[in-house]
C-alpha cells in the first residue's frame, strides 16, 4: 500500500494543487517563466527585532532558490542550520520545492545589520532600507512575526498595499479589531489580495478532514475539537488562541455566533456556537499531547478523525508540509490576484478571540461576536 510520504514525494507541482481544498489558487495567466520577485518583512515584537524570525527564516524560505547551509550554521547555529538541510534534501521537496517561479529579493528588518544576517543566509537577497522604495522592486511581500502582537504591522505592509501588492500578513493580522479592520480596508481600498492564516490550517490532516466533510461519505459534521500544547495566558491566547481558533474557522466553517470560555491553570476551553450547525471546541493548553504540539478531532456520524501535524508519524516532514503548503497558497495568490484565504474569515477569528476574553472576564457567559465586533 502506497503511503502518504511517497505520495507527496512523488508529486508535482500539479498534483500538490489537486491535493487542496481551495487553499491554492486557479492557474496563473502570467508567462510561464515569469518569476515572481518576493521582498520579505520581519515585524517586531514590543519594539524589539527578531534576529532569527522563524516565519521568515522558515516559512518564507521555499520562496528561493538557493540557501547558503554554511552561513546558516555560523549565524545561526546547527539546529536552524539542520532545519534548513532537511527541508531542502530533494527527496523532501514533495517533486515541487524550491519553487521554480520565486526569488526572495529583499529582506527588511529595521535594523540592517540584522537584516544582512538573513541577506548572507540567502544569496541574491539585498538589504531593504526603505519600505516604500523596497515596493517599487518586489511583486509581492510576505510579513513574518513568530509570536508578536501584529501591532506595528499596518505601518510595515502599507507601502506595498498601496501599490496593490500581493501581501502576506502574519497573524495576529492587526492584533485588535480595529487593527484588522483596518488592514482589511486599505487592501480592499487599493485593491491589494491579501493573506493571513494559522499554519493549522495547511496541515495534511485539515485538507483531509475537509475531503472527507466535501465528500459525504462519512455523514454530517458533528464537531471538531482543536487541541494544542502551551501554557494558557491571558496574552498568549490573542496570539496562540489563533491557531486552535483557525482550525475551527476551516473545517466547520465562518459563521460563529458565540463564544464561551473558561479557564483554570494552563488550560482554556472554549465552545464556539454557530446558529445552523453543531459546535467547535478549542481545547488550548491541553497537557497530554506534547509531543504532537496539536492534535484535531473530527467527529461524523458515521466515523471520528484524528490527526496531528505528522505525516507517518513524523512531525518534521508534516511542519514541512504545512509550511510549504501556506507558502504556495500565498504563490498561487500572486499568480492569480485572488485570495487564498476569504477575509471575512480573518475578521471573524480575530472577533472569537475577543469574544473568548471577554467570555472568561464574565465567568464563561456566551458572548456574542457582535458584542465585539460593534
Amino acid at each position: 500500500m502506497t503511503t502518504r510520504r511517497e505520495v507527496l514525494g512523488t508529486l508535482g507541482t500539479a498534483g500538490v494543487a489537486a491535493l487542496g481544498t481551495g487553499f491554492v489558487s486557479a492557474q496563473p495567466k502570467e508567462p510561464a517563466d515569469k518569476v515572481y520577485r518576493i521582498g520579505v518583512i520581519s515585524a517586531r515584537i514590543n519594539g524589539k527585532p527578531q534576529p532569527f524570525n522563524g516565519h521568515t527564516w522558515f516559512f518564507a524560505q521555499y520562496f528561493h532558490p538557493k540557501i547558503d547551509l554554511n552561513a546558516i550554521e555560523k549565524n545561526a547555529g546547527k539546529p536552524m542550520a539542520k532545519h534548513f538541510e532537511h527541508a531542502r534534501d530533494p527527496r523532501n521537496n514533495f517533486g515541487v520545492l524550491p519553487f521554480p517561479d520565486t526569488k526572495i529579493t529583499h529582506y527588511y528588518e529595521r535594523d540592517p545589520k540584522i537584516a544582512a544576517l538573513y541577506a548572507g543566509a540567502f544569496p541574491g537577497v539585498e538589504v531593504a532600507t526603505d519600505l516604500k522604495e523596497m515596493a517599487k522592486s518586489v511583486d509581492a511581500v510576505w510579513l513574518g512575526d513568530a509570536s508578536g502582537k501584529g501591532e506595528d504591522h499596518f505601518d510595515l505592509i502599507a507601502p506595498f498595499l498601496e501599490r496593490g501588492i500581493p501581501t502576506f500578513c502574519d497573524k495576529p493580522i492587526g492584533g485588535t479589531i480595529k487593527g484588522v479592520r483596518q488592514i482589511l480596508d486599505f487592501a480592499k481600498r487599493h485593491n491589494a489580495p491579501i493573506m493571513s492564516s494559522s499554519i493549522f490550517r495547511h496541515e495534511w490532516g485539515t485538507e483531509e478532514a475537509l475531503r472527507r466533510k466535501k465528500s459525504g461519505e462519512f455523514g454530517e459534521l458533528q464537531y471538531v475539537i482543536a487541541s494544542m500544547y502551551g501554557g494558557y495566558s491571558p496574552e498568549g491566547w490573542f496570539v496562540y488562541g489563533q491557531h486552535p481558533a483557525w482550525m475551527i474557522e476551516t473545517i466547520c466553517g465562518s459563521g460563529v455566533e458565540a463564544v464561551s470560555a473558561y479557564a483554570r491553570g494552563n488550560t482554556c476551553h472554549a465552545l464556539l456556537t454557530y446558529p445552523d450547525r453543531m459546535p467547535g471546541e478549542i481545547w488550548y493548553g491541553r497537557p497530554d499531547i506534547i509531543r504532537d504540539y496539536n492534535r484535531t478531532t473530527v467527529a461524523f456520524t458515521k466515523e471520528r478523525f484524528e490527526f496531528t501535524p505528522a505525516i507517518e508519524g513524523s512531525f518534521a516532514v508534516g511542519h514541512h508540509y504545512e509550511m510549504f503548503n501556506m507558502a504556495n497558497a500565498f504563490r498561487g495568490m500572486i499568480k492569480t490576484r485572488v485570495e487564498a484565504v476569504p477575509t471575512n474569515e480573518i475578521l471573524e477569528v480575530t472577533a472569537i478571540l475577543y469574544a473568548g476574553a471577554k467570555s472568561l472576564e464574565e465567568k464563561g457567559r456566551l458572548v456574542k461576536l457582535e458584542e465585539v465586533l460593534a
